[in-house]
Parts: structure tokens; C-alpha cells; sequence
């Protein structure tokens, strides 16, 4: 079944607007939880932009469901994770000057570094992910590094929705969401997880959320967007009541293409 990682960042990043204690992530995590969450998602960028060492902490202490920390391969962070024990460590790129991530990570470029940072969070008990484009060659590199999980990037895909006036059956739209079917069929078949996510809102996430083999899609900031206005329970539950009805339709009809 279908599964929701709430990034909560962006909950971060409003209280560092103001550089003081509120709001407060932690409480962010157990509203998602009780708005159906099955995981709590969080990135300790190197510049601490947002989320702060004592978060991440205070997370690993209080939260109930799973936290899936993302993370650049560096060895500051490699020595966190594996101190820390998250349920699963996302491997991301990560560049100063970005507003959020921009693309996936080359792991084909980099094959025996990610490997060593691979098998050492695996020794650490902790199920390794990718976050990477939806591209053969590099679905096989994450394969040939030891990953278990790879999460496909649907950045392309939902700014494509929204440049084609949330045009489903738009070409461009259907050509990205067949990339990332694709991927999904191959990282399966390679034996690993298929997961998905960047850019999802509650318009784009019901073609995605019906894929065949799909695990889980992590989203941050259209829920935490939505949650001002309705509240972070709220606004979790109704994003994983869309995710859920996708899934379903998907479920009863394995046949189907998506429209």
C-alpha cells in the first residue's frame, strides 16, 4: 500500500525567518502523524538553512513513525546519520546556492564514493536511498552501488503539469510520467524500492500515486503550504486520502494507462 513521508522543512524554514524557537518542527512531525503519516522526511542542508542539528535530534527521540533523513555525501554527514540511525537515509545533491534541490544525484559519476557511504549507513542498520532522475544508466548505477530505495525525481514532470494548464493529457505531461514510469519498472526489476517525489501538490500527485509498484511519495511543500491555511493534520490527511484513492484505482485496474 501506497505510503506519505511528510517533508517538514518548510516548517523550519518559517521559524528561521525570525531566528527564534517557534514554529516548532517536532510538533509539525506529531500533527503529520496524526494526519496519517507514515514518515516524517527531513534535510540537514550543510548551511543549516532550515533544519537544525537539535531538530533532527529532538526528531529521532519523539518521532513515532519513520524518519527518512536526506543528506549530501559528505562525511559530516555520513558521521550524523550514522550516529543518528534514522529508519532511512536519502542521498541528495546539494549545491549553496539553490532554493531547493534542482536535480537528481549523479550516481553513475561517482560510483566509488557513494558506494563506501552506502555500505557504511548499511552497516549502521539504516535502508539507503537515492534521489535521482528518472534515467536508466543512472537506475543502474544506484543498483551496482548496493542502494535499496531509489526516489525518482518528478520535478520535470510537475512543472510540466503546471506549464500545460494542468493539462493531464497534455504531451509533454504524458511523456514525463511515462519517464517515471519507466523508471519505476526498471528499479523494480533491479530489485529495489520505487519511490517518488519534488514538486507534488494536490492537483499533480493522483497520476503518480497510481504507478504500478509505487512504495511511497515524500512531499513537503504543498502540504506545509496548505497547512496555514487548514492546519498540518488537515492538510496531511487530505493529501494522503488522494494518494490512497489513486492507488486504489490503480490496484483494481493494473491495466490501465494513466489519463
Amino acid at each position: 500500500m501506497i505510503e506519505l513521508g511528510v517533508n517538514i522543512d518548510h516548517v523550519a524554514t518559517l521559524r528561521q525567518a525570525r531566528r527564534t524557537y517557534e514554529p516548532d518542527p517536532a510538533w509539525a512531525a506529531v500533527e503529520a502523524h496524526l494526519g496519517g503519516a507514515d514518515g516524517i522526511t527531513v534535510h540537514l542542508r550543510e548551511d543549516r538553512r532550515h533544519i537544525q542539528d537539535v531538530d533532527v535530534r529532538r526528531l529521532r527521540e519523539s518521532t513515532q513513525i519513520k524518519l527518512n533523513l536526506e543528506m549530501a555525501a559528505t562525511d559530516e554527514m555520513l558521521d550524523i546519520a550514522c550516529a543518528l540511525k534514522p529508519e532511512m537515509a536519502m542521498l541528495v545533491p546539494e549545491g549553496r546556492h539553490e532554493i531547493t534541490t534542482e536535480g537528481g544525484l549523479d550516481v553513475a559519476g561517482q560510483e566509488a564514493r557513494l558506494t563506501q557511504i552506502i555500505a557504511r549507513l548499511s552497516g549502521a542498520g539504516v535502508t539507503t536511498s537515492v534521489f535521482i532522475d528518472a534515467d536508466l544508466p543512472q537506475i543502474e548505477a544506484a543498483a551496482r552501488i548496493g542502494a535499496q530505495v531509489c526516489e525518482i525525481h518528478t520535478g520535470p514532470y510537475a512543472h510540466a503539469f503546471y506549464a500545460q494548464g494542468r493539462d493531464i493529457e497534455a504531451p509533454a505531461v504524458q511523456k514525463e510520467l511515462q519517464k517515471i514510469r519507466a523508471a519505476g519498472a526498471a528499479i523494480r526489476a533491479l530489485g529495489m524500492r520505487f519511490n517518488a517525489g519534488h514538486a507534488l501538490n494536490y492537483y499533480n500527485v493522483q497520476p503518480v500515486a497510481r504507478l504500478p509498484g509505487i512504495r511511497e511519495l515524500h512531499i513537503g511543500h504543498a502540504i506545509v503550504s496548505r497547512a496555514v491555511f487548514v492546519g498540518m493534520r488537515e492538510a496531511v490527511r487530505e493529501m494522503k486520502a488522494l494518494m490512497r484513492a489513486a492507488a486504489a484505482c490503480q490496484e483494481k485496474s493494473p491495466g490501465r494507462q494513466d489519463a
